[in-house]
Parts: structure tokens; C-alpha cells; sequence
């Protein structure tokens, strides 16, 4: 899988907006409305693209954040926030680790020295599986709603 980054567009916004999972992964469906689009568009999302097809995206700083972190100090440190996401219909297949690496390469490139944080929601043990084989350590965990979330860290240097 040949893999490059893009800027978010609309377009590619609307796309995304509209993938829908499987249960219980569907925790992470939106809808395609004014205030999402705003959202992929105002924020620094990237679109990861494989043989011109949108794969996944991902999102840096505090569009990555989940806001009820920051009621126990989640976010305290001033490290990158990473957030991501993969088309629905490739995730499970494997490709994670793939998809995953190429965006973290990215992101350490381009925050060369800054541990890398993201907020993954408990239930998701595929995620929690990928980023623990990636060199991410469990941080914080916090609750928002009836869903509980965590943090993890990759400190610099760890692979």
C-alpha cells in the first residue's frame, strides 16, 4: 500500500463524515452536518490516501482532545495530540499497523522531540492493542457520558 497525506478538503470531509462501523465501533459514526464540516476543515485534520482513495485522517492539538480530559489533567503536559480514524471498510483487515506507522512517522518528524499522546476509548481494544505494539504506555483515564476514555503516551526515543 502505497500511502501520502493530504490537506482536508471538503470533499474528502463529507467522505469521511459519512463512513459508518459495525457495532460496538459505531460509537465513532457522525454526521455529515455544517458544524462537523467546520470542524475537519477549521482544525489541522490530514487525509491519508492510498491509490487515490481516502483510507483514513487524522487530527493534531486539541481538535485530538476529548474536552471532558481536561476535568482531571489529561492534557496537561504540552505534548502532541494526535486523533485518527480508518475507513471503516479496511479496519480489522490488518492494516492498522501500516496505516498507524505512516501517520506516527509524520507526526514524530514533524513534533521531531515531543512525546506523542492520543485518547483512545477503553472499549476499543483493537486501538489499545495497535498503539501498545507501537510504544504508546497507558496514561490518564477519565470518563465522559456512559464511555470511558484513556490516554497514551509514547515517550521520544521509545520505538
Amino acid at each position: 500500500m502505497i500511502l501520502s497525506i493530504q490537506k482536508m478538503t471538503k470533499k474528502c470531509a463529507e467522505e469521511i463524515l459519512q463512513w459508518r462501523y459495525e457495532p460496538p465501533y459505531d460509537f465513532y459514526n457522525n454526521e455529515c452536518t455544517e458544524e462537523a464540516l467546520h470542524e475537519m476543515l477549521d482544525n489541522p485534520y490530514l487525509v491519508v490516501v492510498s491509490n487515490g482513495e481516502v483510507i483514513g485522517f487524522f487530527c493534531l492539538g486539541q481538535a485530538a482532545q476529548v474536552p471532558a480530559g481536561d476535568r482531571v489533567n489529561a492534557y496537561k503536559e504540552a505534548w502532541c495530540d494526535i486523533g485518527l480514524g480508518m475507513k471503516p471498510d479496511i479496519t480489522g483487515s490488518g492494516r492498522g499497523t501500516e496505516f498507524f506507522s505512516f501517520v506516527l512517522k509524520y507526526v514524530e518528524e514533524e513534533y521531531e522531540s515531543t512525546p506523542v499522546r492520543l485518547t483512545v476509548a477503553t472499549f476499543n481494544k483493537r486501538a489499545i492493542h495497535l498503539y501498545s505494539k507501537m510504544g504508546f504506555e497507558k496514561g490518564v483515564e477519565f470518563q465522559h457520558n456512559s464511555v470511558s476514555f484513556m490516554t497514551m503516551v509514547k515517550k521520544v526515543g521509545e520505538n
